[in-house]
C-alpha cells in the first residue's frame, strides 16, 4: 500500500468514520504502564523527532513494552532510536491485523492531521487513546492534545505524554537521542577508507519534495569551494539522488555515496563527519538527532517546527511574505518559481558552511 493509496483512503474514508464512529469514554491513565502502542505513520523526520519522547517514556516507566506501527518508508528509522521493542507496519495489512488483536494499556497517535490512523488508534485494545486535537480525528480519543505549528516537533510530541503524567520540560532534547548499530558501523569504517585523513562534511541534496531542492549545480559548487579549501565532501542519499550526486562529484569534488549506503548506514557516514549540509529533510534530522553541527536550507517549510535547534545548527531562511507555505505536510503549488529557495544564493551557503566550520574544527 503506498501513500498515496493511504491518502486517498484517508479522504474518502477516514474523514467519515472518524465523524460518525462512537467516541470512546474518558477513563483515567494508570500508574503503571507496561504495554503502549505508538503509531507513527508518514516520512523519516517525524519519526525520527520522536526519539526524544520515546527515551522520557522509557525513563519514567522502565518496565513498559514500546511497539511502533510505522510505515514501511519510514520503518528503517527506528533502528537508530533505542528503547523501541517491536515494529510492526502500518501498511501490510497482515501486520495492521495482528496489530489489532494485541491488548496495551496505552495508545498514541502521533500523526498530526490524517485520520486512519485515529480511526485505527479507536480500533486498538486499549482503555487509554491519546491523540492530536486538529480535526475531526479528536473524536477517536479518550485524551486529545492541542497542536500547535509554533512548536519544534519534539515539543509536541511531548506534549501527548501529558495525560500520561510526563511533564513537557522533559522536552528538553539532550543529543545524541540515536545511536548507530554496530554492523553499520564497521561497514561504513570500510566504505571510508579512502578518506580517512582529515574532516569531511557531508552533503544531501536530496528532498521529499521538488519545492524543498537547492539544485545539485548548486551544491556543486559549494562542493567545489570546499575540496579547494582542503575539506572533503560526501555526498548521501537514496538511489533517487544518485544522478544529482554525480553531478556534485564531477570533476572530483566529491565522494558520491548516494544509493550505495542503507538509512543506518548513511547515518554512520553522518556520525563520522564534521557537518551535514542539507535542505529541509528527514536526513537533517538525522545528523541532528547525532549531535553533528548543520547547515540547512529552509524554504516552504515551518522553521519553528522543524528547523535545529541549539548551538551548533545555522538555519538559511529567506522569510518571504508567502513563507512558511507548507501545512501539515502538504505544500501548494508556487506561483513565483519557488523563490524562496531561489533566492539562497551559493555565496550564503558558502560563508554559512566556512564559519560553522571554524567554529567547530579546531586548528
Amino acid at each position: 500500500m503506498n501513500i498515496h493509496l493511504i491518502k486517498l483512503l484517508d479522504a474518502a474514508i477516514g474523514r467519515i468514520v472518524a465523524s460518525v464512529f462512537p467516541a470512546p469514554l474518558r477513563v483515567n491513565t494508570p500508574s503503571t504502564i507496561t504495554s503502549l502502542l505508538l503509531i507513527r505513520p508518514g516520512g523519516i523526520g517525524d519519526a525520527l523527532l520522536l526519539a526524544p519522547a520515546i527515551r522520557s517514556l522509557k525513563y519514567i516507566h522502565p518496565k513498559v513494552t514500546i511497539t511502533i506501527l510505522a510505515e514501511r518508508r519510514n520503518a528503517g528509522v527506528f533502528s537508530l532510536i533505542p528503547g523501541v521493542d517491536k515494529l510492526l507496519c502500518y501498511d501490510h495489512p497482515r501486520v495492521m491485523f495482528l496489530a489489532l488483536q494485541n491488548n496495551y494499556d496505552v495508545v498514541i497517535d502521533t500523526e498530526q492531521w490524517h485520520r486512519l490512523s485515529a480511526v485505527v488508534a479507536r480500533f486498538v485494545s486499549a482503555p487509554v487513546k491519546i491523540g492530536f486535537d486538529t480535526n475531526e480525528r479528536r473524536r477517536m480519543f479518550t485524551h486529545v492534545i492541542p497542536y500547535s505549528h509554533d512548536d519544534y516537533e519534539t515539543v509536541s510530541f511531548a506534549h501527548l505524554l501529558e495525560p500520561l503524567g510526563i511533564g513537557a520540560e522533559m522536552a528538553d532534547v539532550e543529543v545524541p537521542f540515536l545511536s548507530i548499530p554496530d554492523a553499520a558501523s564497521v561497514k561504513v569504517a570500510g566504505i571510508l577508507q579512502s578518506i580517512q585523513e582529515g574532516p569531511y562534511v557531508t552533503l544531501f541534496p536530496g528532498a521529499s519534495i521538488p519545492e524543498r531542492r537547492w539544485g545539485a549545480e548548486r551544491f556543486k559548487h559549494v562542493a567545489k569551494v570546499l575540496t579547494n579549501f582542503g575539506v572533503k565532501v560526501v555526498v548521501i542519499g537514496g538511489k533517487e539522488d544518485r544522478l544529482q550526486g554525480d553531478v556534485i562529484a564531477d570533476g572530483g569534488g566529491a565522494l558520491n555515496l548516494a544509493g550505495i549506503t542503507s538509512l543506518s548506514e548513511t547515518a554512520a557516514v553522518i556520525k563520522k563527519s564534521t557537518m551535514l549540509l542539507s535542505g529541509d529533510s528527514g536526513v537533517l534530522h538525522i545528523a541532528v538527532g547525532l549531535g553533528i553541527p548543520t547547515v540547512s536550507l529552509f524554504g516552504p517549510g515551518r522553521v519553528k517546527k522543524w528547523a535545529p535547534q541549539g548551538d551548533h545548527h545555522v538555519v538559511i531562511y529567506k522569510g518571504l511574505p508567502c513563507s512558511p507555505c507548507t501545512t501539515f505536510g502538504t505544500t501548494p503549488s508556487c506561483l513565483d518559481n519557488v523563490r524562496c529557495m531561489r533566492d539562497t544564493s551559493v555565496e550564503d551557503v558558502v560563508n554559512a558552511v566556512t564559519m560553522l566550520l571554524k567554529s567547530v574544527v579546531r586548528p
